[in-house]
Protein backbone atom coordinates (compact mmCIF):
# COMPACT_ATOMS: atom_id res chain seq x y z
CA UNK A 1 0.00 0.00 0.00
CA UNK A 2 2.89 2.70 0.84
CA UNK A 3 4.72 1.87 -3.31
CA UNK A 4 1.42 2.45 -4.82
CA UNK A 5 0.60 6.11 -2.28
CA UNK A 6 4.48 6.88 -3.36
CA UNK A 7 3.97 6.06 -6.81
CA UNK A 8 1.20 8.00 -7.15
CA UNK A 9 2.86 10.83 -5.80
CA UNK A 10 6.41 10.70 -7.93
CA UNK A 11 3.62 10.47 -11.07
CA UNK A 12 1.46 13.57 -9.66
CA UNK A 13 5.04 15.58 -8.93
CA UNK A 14 6.30 14.40 -12.26
CA UNK A 15 2.72 15.01 -14.71
CA UNK A 16 2.76 18.51 -12.67
CA UNK A 17 6.21 19.67 -13.37
CA UNK A 18 6.01 18.80 -17.34
CA UNK A 19 2.38 20.11 -17.91
CA UNK A 20 2.38 22.70 -15.62
CA UNK A 21 5.52 23.86 -16.00
CA UNK A 22 7.83 22.47 -18.62
CA UNK A 23 5.04 22.14 -21.70
CA UNK A 24 4.00 26.01 -21.05
CA UNK A 25 7.52 27.25 -20.47
CA UNK A 26 8.25 25.11 -23.79
CA UNK A 27 4.84 26.68 -26.10
CA UNK A 28 5.69 30.27 -24.78
CA UNK A 29 9.52 30.27 -25.81
CA UNK A 30 8.05 28.31 -29.55
CA UNK A 31 5.36 31.44 -29.68
CA UNK A 32 7.80 33.87 -28.96
CA UNK A 33 10.23 32.49 -31.77
CA UNK A 34 7.98 31.76 -34.30
CA UNK A 35 6.02 34.61 -33.49
CA UNK A 36 7.62 37.43 -31.71
CA UNK A 37 4.98 40.25 -32.72
CA UNK A 38 1.83 38.22 -31.55
CA UNK A 39 3.06 36.47 -28.55
CA UNK A 40 4.05 40.17 -27.24
CA UNK A 41 0.73 41.37 -27.68
CA UNK A 42 0.40 42.28 -31.10
CA UNK A 43 1.26 45.29 -30.23
CA UNK A 44 1.39 48.95 -32.62
CA UNK A 45 3.82 51.08 -32.18
CA UNK A 46 4.00 54.89 -33.04
CA UNK A 47 6.60 57.08 -32.67
CA UNK A 48 8.53 55.01 -30.13
CA UNK A 49 5.21 54.50 -27.84
CA UNK A 50 2.47 51.81 -27.86
CA UNK A 51 -0.40 53.02 -28.62
CA UNK A 52 -2.60 50.42 -28.55
CA UNK A 53 -2.50 46.50 -30.14
CA UNK A 54 -4.37 45.20 -32.86
CA UNK A 55 -6.34 42.71 -31.52
CA UNK A 56 -7.96 45.16 -29.13
CA UNK A 57 -10.44 48.00 -30.54
CA UNK A 58 -10.52 51.76 -28.35
CA UNK A 59 -12.38 53.50 -27.65
CA UNK A 60 -12.85 57.47 -30.50
CA UNK A 61 -15.18 59.84 -30.35
CA UNK A 62 -14.05 62.79 -32.30
CA UNK A 63 -15.38 62.84 -35.93
CA UNK A 64 -11.84 63.50 -37.03
CA UNK A 65 -11.30 59.69 -36.07
CA UNK A 66 -13.38 56.68 -37.43
CA UNK A 67 -15.22 55.02 -34.10
CA UNK A 68 -15.46 51.02 -34.12
CA UNK A 69 -18.35 49.11 -32.96
CA UNK A 70 -19.71 49.38 -29.51
CA UNK A 71 -18.02 48.19 -26.38
CA UNK A 72 -19.48 44.92 -24.31
CA UNK A 73 -17.25 45.87 -21.13
CA UNK A 74 -19.42 47.96 -19.06
CA UNK A 75 -18.73 51.46 -18.02
CA UNK A 76 -14.91 51.58 -19.14
CA UNK A 77 -15.08 50.85 -23.14
CA UNK A 78 -12.77 48.11 -24.85
CA UNK A 79 -11.50 47.68 -20.75
CA UNK A 80 -9.43 43.93 -21.80
CA UNK A 81 -10.01 42.57 -18.13
CA UNK A 82 -13.55 42.98 -18.76
CA UNK A 83 -14.12 40.79 -21.81
CA UNK A 84 -17.02 39.19 -22.51
CA UNK A 85 -20.16 39.80 -24.48
CA UNK A 86 -23.41 41.68 -23.18
CA UNK A 87 -25.81 38.18 -22.54
CA UNK A 88 -28.42 40.37 -24.47
CA UNK A 89 -29.92 38.29 -26.80
CA UNK A 90 -32.16 39.22 -29.96
CA UNK A 91 -35.57 40.15 -28.11
CA UNK A 92 -33.80 41.53 -24.86
CA UNK A 93 -35.58 45.06 -24.48
CA UNK A 94 -32.36 46.45 -23.23
CA UNK A 95 -30.44 45.69 -26.21
CA UNK A 96 -33.40 47.18 -28.42
CA UNK A 97 -33.70 50.26 -26.69
CA UNK A 98 -29.76 50.76 -26.74
CA UNK A 99 -29.31 50.05 -30.47
CA UNK A 100 -32.28 52.36 -31.33
CA UNK A 101 -30.68 54.73 -29.03
CA UNK A 102 -27.45 54.51 -31.31
CA UNK A 103 -29.22 54.37 -34.63
CA UNK A 104 -30.86 57.80 -33.60
CA UNK A 105 -27.81 59.08 -32.51
CA UNK A 106 -25.74 57.96 -35.27
CA UNK A 107 -28.39 58.23 -37.91
CA UNK A 108 -30.27 55.64 -40.63
CA UNK A 109 -28.76 53.60 -42.90
CA UNK A 110 -26.30 52.93 -40.19
CA UNK A 111 -24.54 49.45 -40.91
CA UNK A 112 -25.43 46.74 -38.61
CA UNK A 113 -21.89 46.24 -36.66
CA UNK A 114 -21.54 50.51 -35.80
CA UNK A 115 -24.18 49.57 -33.42
CA UNK A 116 -24.09 45.65 -32.03
CA UNK A 117 -21.53 44.31 -30.19
CA UNK A 118 -18.81 41.85 -30.66
CA UNK A 119 -18.73 38.52 -29.03
CA UNK A 120 -15.63 39.71 -26.97
CA UNK A 121 -16.97 43.12 -26.76
CA UNK A 122 -13.29 44.18 -27.83
CA UNK A 123 -13.03 43.98 -31.75
CA UNK A 124 -10.90 46.35 -32.90
CA UNK A 125 -12.47 46.32 -36.68
CA UNK A 126 -15.43 47.64 -38.46
CA UNK A 127 -16.78 46.21 -41.83
CA UNK A 128 -16.00 47.88 -45.07
CA UNK A 129 -19.37 49.16 -45.77
CA UNK A 130 -18.99 50.25 -41.90
CA UNK A 131 -15.88 52.84 -42.47
CA UNK A 132 -17.50 53.90 -45.94
CA UNK A 133 -20.14 55.22 -43.93
CA UNK A 134 -18.20 57.34 -41.96
CA UNK A 135 -15.95 58.80 -44.66
CA UNK A 136 -17.86 62.02 -45.36
CA UNK A 137 -18.13 63.14 -41.59
CA UNK A 138 -14.37 62.28 -40.89
CA UNK A 139 -12.98 64.34 -44.40
CA UNK A 140 -15.40 67.13 -43.47
CA UNK A 141 -13.95 67.15 -39.64
CA UNK A 142 -10.51 67.01 -41.10
CA UNK A 143 -10.58 69.06 -44.08
CA UNK A 144 -9.87 66.38 -46.65
CA UNK A 145 -11.13 65.33 -49.62
CA UNK A 146 -13.55 62.85 -49.26
CA UNK A 147 -11.42 60.54 -52.07
CA UNK A 148 -8.59 60.86 -50.19
CA UNK A 149 -10.26 59.49 -46.90
CA UNK A 150 -11.66 56.98 -49.46
CA UNK A 151 -8.22 55.96 -50.72
CA UNK A 152 -6.91 55.34 -46.87
CA UNK A 153 -9.92 52.87 -45.98
CA UNK A 154 -8.69 51.09 -49.16
CA UNK A 155 -5.48 50.90 -48.22
CA UNK A 156 -6.41 49.31 -44.79
CA UNK A 157 -8.87 47.06 -46.07
CA UNK A 158 -7.86 43.72 -44.95
CA UNK A 159 -9.00 40.56 -46.95
CA UNK A 160 -10.59 37.42 -45.76
CA UNK A 161 -7.71 35.21 -44.26
CA UNK A 162 -6.67 32.51 -46.38
CA UNK A 163 -8.80 33.96 -48.62
CA UNK A 164 -11.95 31.76 -47.65
CA UNK A 165 -11.90 32.85 -44.08
CA UNK A 166 -13.71 35.56 -41.91
CA UNK A 167 -14.69 38.80 -43.61
CA UNK A 168 -13.05 41.78 -45.36
CA UNK A 169 -12.14 44.24 -42.28
CA UNK A 170 -10.90 47.74 -41.44
CA UNK A 171 -8.67 48.23 -38.39
CA UNK A 172 -9.89 51.14 -37.06
CA UNK A 173 -6.63 52.04 -34.65
CA UNK A 174 -4.13 51.82 -37.93
CA UNK A 175 -6.84 53.71 -39.83
CA UNK A 176 -6.59 56.48 -37.51
CA UNK A 177 -3.13 56.80 -36.64
CA UNK A 178 -2.84 56.77 -40.84
CA UNK A 179 -5.07 59.73 -40.49
CA UNK A 180 -3.02 61.22 -38.24
CA UNK A 181 0.32 60.69 -40.27
CA UNK A 182 -1.46 62.47 -43.10
CA UNK A 183 -0.41 66.32 -43.67
CA UNK A 184 -2.14 68.63 -41.81
CA UNK A 185 -4.30 70.63 -43.90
Amino acid sequence: MLRSIRASIVILLLMTVLTGLAYPLAMTGLAATLFPAQAAGSLIVHDGKIVGSSLIGQNFTEDRYFQGRPSATGSTPYDAAASSGSNLGPTSKALIERVKEDVGRLGKGVPVDLVTTSGSGLDPHISPDSAAWQVARVARARNLPEAEVQRLVAQHTEGRVLGVLGERRVNVLALNLALDALPRQ
